[in-house]
């Protein structure tokens, strides 16, 4: 007979879909640090590369104060997101768009992110795992924060695409 699966086996499962994408996002950035042609998006790439070493070790004291091991579990839409960064990465490396293309793919990342950590630390709550609320919500604030950073700088390298195209 089966088991029924409850709220808190799904929190669990995508603290380790989140840690796993976290991981794979450690793996992306320094690559995404090295095509950015604009200092300030290499800079905050290389910042962010410097703030997911956070959130990882971050996540891993969400599993122990829940008890469990930390431990990824594939996350296919990261992969996704990140293959269509490496993407546009290959077919814009000689273009003016290609730091325009590189906010708008690790923006992408950032939502996917804040949408995770909105919904972890909403059933954390409603779990009673009150250190683990804290903990996801510090993370959402610095994944925020690096959403509106990103904003900031795609004005600069929208503006240059369109003015090294004309």
């Amino acid at each position: 007979m089966a088991t029924t699966k409850a709220l808190d086996d799904l929190f669990h499962d995508m603290l380790k879909d989140v840690y796993y994408a976290e991981k794979q996002i450690l793996k992306a950035l320094p690559k995404m640090a090295k095509a950015a042609k604009s200092p300030e998006l290499k800079k905050a790439f290389e910042t962010h590369k410097a703030e997911t070493e956070g959130h990882v070790e971050r996540l891993s004291d969400v599993f122990d104060a829940i008890g469990k091991a930390p431990r990824g579990k594939t996350c296919d839409a990261i992969l996704g997101i990140l293959e269509e960064g490496k993407a546009v990465m290959e077919d814009y490396a000689d273009s003016p768009a290609l730091d325009a293309g590189l906010v708008a793919s690790a923006q992408a990342v950032e939502h996917y992110e804040m949408t995770r950590y909105g919904t972890l630390k909403s059933w954390a709550k409603q779990l009673g795992h009150k250190e683990a609320v804290t903990l996801l919500d510090a993370t959402l604030a610095e994944e925020t924060k690096t959403d509106e950073l990103l904003t900031k700088i795609s004005g600069s390298t929208n503006s240059a695409a369109v003015a090294k195209a004309a």
